[in-house]
This record gives structure tokens, sequence and C-alpha cells, in this order.
């Protein structure tokens, strides 16, 4: 059996190495465009900043190795041109003498990976403006911040970019961070991008929101971004990160279907519209597990993982993929963002009934040294409460959660089960009941009835609303706590306060209550159901209050 790999990195590699694992006969040819068969893309910003020293650390494996030790033919510098699926062969071009020659296969497999977006801006080829991608990418944007970069533009607010303004601003460059939409990292919801940003005021790295470059011209300081406001940005260093577009040319070019945002169509076995020929990673459209749409996600676990699936099917066993639920984690400065599963906007546009807790615990006890807070979103079916999505933000222990709760979602588990879940605990890892638990009593007690819930931009809704008598709005923290910070519209009375002042509450409106994270605001509806009136408490109270503010 001949097997060829046309690209290299996460997935092909990934397929590469399983197809050899699984037969010593077969013969595997891998083709790559470029000269590193596969490298650690999320190093390379880090590479940039210093963080990562010595650039071999970014090889995950070399020709050689993969050579020596898997007995493949690896073929770098040698770009596929044309797949002739009759005749069963592809055209090749070797990048470095010219030659072109053709190759026949029995099983393919397409990695071609997605490429960084490039808008048709004038002034997209000037010295200093860039995207990345490769490690030869990397090497020109680290070797102009060695040269001595004062300024940087960075166009887009996703992972990369973030990613990139940490490191550019280790290396003491004034970094400026544009974005077209109004939050930067675009599938989370745009509450939980608070703290991210709140980071970045903090660290003096500008951020404009709802901005888009028209053009990029040169001047006497090196670089002018002009802006879509008139704005113009004084750069050395500019570099895109507006997102990346499937490399399916081979595809389109050999009649492969592919889907209407251009990833290349396959199913469950990752077979495209020819079952011989195999597509996995960024260049593939592929299942999302909560709404059931075709979607692009690239991201380098899903792609090793079709890689390996890609293989065994070549090779003649049934694998399924069982699609992609985006799970993906920042790292910035000491802030950490992940996500999982659906997104609110996402169960929105797709019309699926959903409720939302916010919880905003520590990460570890609170009477242990050291402990760091974060803020915990939970998506879930209202009448079964099967999970659908969460995301996290905060300091340490957001991975772990996030990961726990991926975990739980590929299971099909609900917030129940979240209740039960028994987890490790010592006071330096976590806490007695952990985070996770707590998201599933308060999710669980939501649908039970036990703890009736008013989401909060419902609640801000009614407020501006001219035409219904607002809610009864109910501060239950201390005095303190309310002078420093409250909602517009609110009265005090403390919680321990309540039992003796219930006749200060009005009859015949809705009460609406709420404290600093929920807690004490649950403990209030409680009392005030019992007592007759129609109470709800605001999921994650005043903090996740302080999270929507900084959106609006």
């Amino acid at each position: 059996m001949k097997l060829l790999i046309v690209g290299g990195v996460a997935g092909g590699a990934s397929a590469a190495a399983r197809a050899r694992r699984l037969s010593e006969e077969a013969e595997i040819i891998m083709f790559e465009r470029g000269p590193d068969v596969s490298f650690a893309n999320c190093g390379l910003p880090y590479f940039i900043g210093g963080e990562i020293a010595d650039r071999d650390k970014l090889l995950v494996t070399t020709p050689e190795r993969l050579q020596s030790r898997f007995r493949l033919d690896v073929r770098t510098r040698s770009n596929v041109e044309a797949i002739d699926r009759v005749a069963r062969t592809i055209r090749v071009k070797n990048l470095v003498t010219g030659r072109e020659y053709e190759e026949s296969f029995d099983k393919l497999i397409l990695a071609t990976g997605a490429a960084p977006f490039r808008p048709p801006l004038p002034g997209m080829d000037l010295p200093g403006v860039y995207t990345l991608r490769t490690l030869q990418d990397t090497d020109h944007i680290k070797q102009r911040v060695d040269q001595g970069v004062k300024q940087a533009v960075l166009l887009g607010g996703g992972f990369i970019s973030l990613e990139l303004a940490e490191n550019l601003h280790r290396r003491g460059i004034a970094t400026t961070i544009v974005e077209k939409n109004q939050q930067i990292l675009t599938p989370f919801d745009p509450e939980m991008t608070t703290p991210i940003v709140a980071e970045l005021a903090k660290k003096g790295i500008s951020l404009l929101l709802g901005e888009s470059a028209e053009a990029i011209e040169q001047s006497a300081a090196g670089l002018v971004v002009c802006l879509s406001s008139g704005q113009r940005l004084t750069a050395q260093l500019v570099i895109f990160g507006v997102g990346v577009r499937p490399e399916n040319a081979l595809a389109v070019g050999a009649g492969l279907a592919v889907g209407a945002r251009g990833g290349i169509q396959v199913n469950e076995y990752l077979q495209t519209s020819d079952p011989d020929i195999f597509a996995v990673g960024d260049a593939i459209a592929v299942q999302d597990v909560i709404s059931g749409e075709s979607t692009q996600v690239p991201l380098a676990g899903p792609a090793n993982r079709q890689g390996r699936i890609a293989a065994d099917n070549a090779l003649g066993r049934m694998v399924k993929y069982r699609g992609t639920q985006g799970t993906a984690i920042l790292g910035f400065f000491d802030r950490t963002a992940a996500i999982t599963g659906a997104a609110e906007k996402t169960l929105r546009r797709a019309q699926r009934p959903f409720r939302k807790v916010y919880i905003h615990p520590a990460h570890h006890a609170g009477y242990y040294p050291g402990a760091e807070a974060m803020t915990l979103k939970i998506l879930f079916d209202p009448t079964t409460g099967q999970l659908l999505g969460a995301q996290g933000v905060g300091g340490a222990g957001v991975d772990k959660r996030i990961d726990v709760l991926a975990v739980a979602i590929q299971a099909g588990m609900t917030v129940f089960d979240l209740e039960e879940m028994e987890l490790a605990y010592a006071p330096q890892y976590g806490s007695a009941k952990d985070p996770i638990n707590m998201a599933g009593f308060v999710a669980g007690g939501l649908i039970r009835g036990d703890h009736p819930q008013i989401d909060l931009d419902e609640v801000l809704t009614a407020l501006a609303s001219s035409t219904a008598e607002p809610p009864f709005l109910l501060d239950v923290r201390l005095p303190t706590e309310f002078s420093a910070g409250h909602i517009p519209g609110a009265v005090n009375i403390p919680v321990d306060d309540l039992r003796s002042r219930l006749s200060e509450i009005p009859s015949g409106r809705k009460i609406v209550t709420y404290c600093q994270v929920g807690q004490r605001g649950y403990l209030a509806t409680r009392i005030l159901v019992q007592a007759g009136f129609p109470a709800v408490n605001i999921g994650g109270g005043f903090k996740t209050f302080q999270l929507f503010q900084a959106t609006r």
C-alpha cells in the first residue's frame, strides 16, 4: 500500500508516524512545501519574546528523525501542485531544483493547513509588515525586533495577537492591538473578556476596538497604519492576525467538495468526497459537537487526533472522528482565559434554548495562602441540564476546570453530574466543594426551582425600560460594600438584617436580589420566597455586573 501525505506540522506528521506504527510494509511519502516538517506553531510568539531561547526547541521533529526512526520518505521544499484522481497521481515540484514529477498513490491524506488571511490593503508588501505562520516568518519578525523596534501594531484581537502583544511588551516595545469587532477573543462571550482587557490596560498595551486598517504607508519613522476612523498609528512592525483561510487549492483543483467557508468537506471517517483521499487539520470543515453544524476550528489538538484517525482509516480501520468542541486556552501575563463547547452567542444564533450561571470562586481553599480568583460561566439545557459550553477567566486553576468541563461535555454529562463529581482535594489544590461542584449546585438549583435566578442582561434591560414597572433591586451586601459600588437603583438591606426588615420590601413587585458573587443573594431569595415574595437572584452577583459594565 502506497500512502502519500501532503503537509506536515500537526496533522500530517501525526498521520505519517501513526501509519508507520500500523504498517511496516506500507510505502509512506510525506511532502512539505517548507523546510520544516513539524514545528510548534503555538510556541512561535514566545521565541520572538525570548521566553523560548533556543529555536531548535520549536522543532517537534525533523525530516532526519522521521526517516531514521519511522523509515518515512520525507520530501521537504516539495510543493504538490495538482491531484489527478483518475490516474491516482499527484504532480510535485521540487522548489530547490525546479524539477517536476508525478507520484502515484493508493491512499492520499491532505494536511495542507490554513494560511493567515492577507487583506488586499495598500502597503501590505512593505518591509516590516508580516503574518505569522512558519518558522521563517518568526525569524523575520524576530530579526526586526532584535534590530530595535520601538512601536508595533497588531491587526486582529485573537489568540495569536494577544500572545504576540505579551511577548513584544516583554521586549520593551510599545504595542497597539486593532480589532474590527467590539471585543477581543471573539470565540468568547464579550463579558468574559473583561479581565483580559483590564490586563491589557494594566500593562500599557493599547487596544482599539471597532477599528480596522485601510492602508499602510511608509514614513520617516518606519510605517504608518491608517485606520478606518482616520487615526494614524506609527510603527516599525505591523503583524496581521485577522484570521486564517483553509489551504484548499489542491482540493478545489481536484474537484473535491468544499464548504461555504472554504473548508474541505469530510465525513466522520475524515474521507473527502473521494473515498481514497482523506483530509485533516485546519484545512477541513469539522462538525461542531454541540450544534452539529459544519464549522472551521483551527486548533492543534484536533489536528493531531484527526491525523491519527485518517491514518487508521487509510490503512483499513474504520475509526470515527466524533467532532470538535473548540476547547482552547490563552495565557496572558498572569491571566488565563479558556473555553470549551458553545458560547452564548453561538447558541443564540442557533436558536437553541439554554440557561447560564456564573460563579466567582477561588482556585483553592481560601484559607490557604495564594488563592487566586476566577470566573466560570457554564451554559446548559434548561430542561435536561446537559452541558453545552463553558468559559473561564482568571488566575491559576482556570485550565484545570475547563479541562474537567471539556471532558464532561464530551461525555454528555449534565449539571447534576457536576454536583456529584469527586475531584482531588487538598487546600493547596482546590476546595472540598470544588468550583466544578459549585457550578453544578448553582445550575442544578436553578433547574429544580430551589434557586430562582435571573440573568443580569435581563435585569439591565428591565431597568432601562420606560414601559414597564422596574423590579425592586435589593443589594444584600454590607453597607461598606454597597457604598464602594452598586447597581444603580438598588436598595441596600444586608442579608443578616433581612428577616427583621421584611416590612421594607414592597409587595406586588418583582424582587431582584444580588450580593457580591451570588451566595448571599441566594440566601436572600430563600428567605423572601418563603415569606411570600416573588424573588429571584442575579446569577454571579455584583462581580458579574462589573464584567458586563466593561463591555457597554
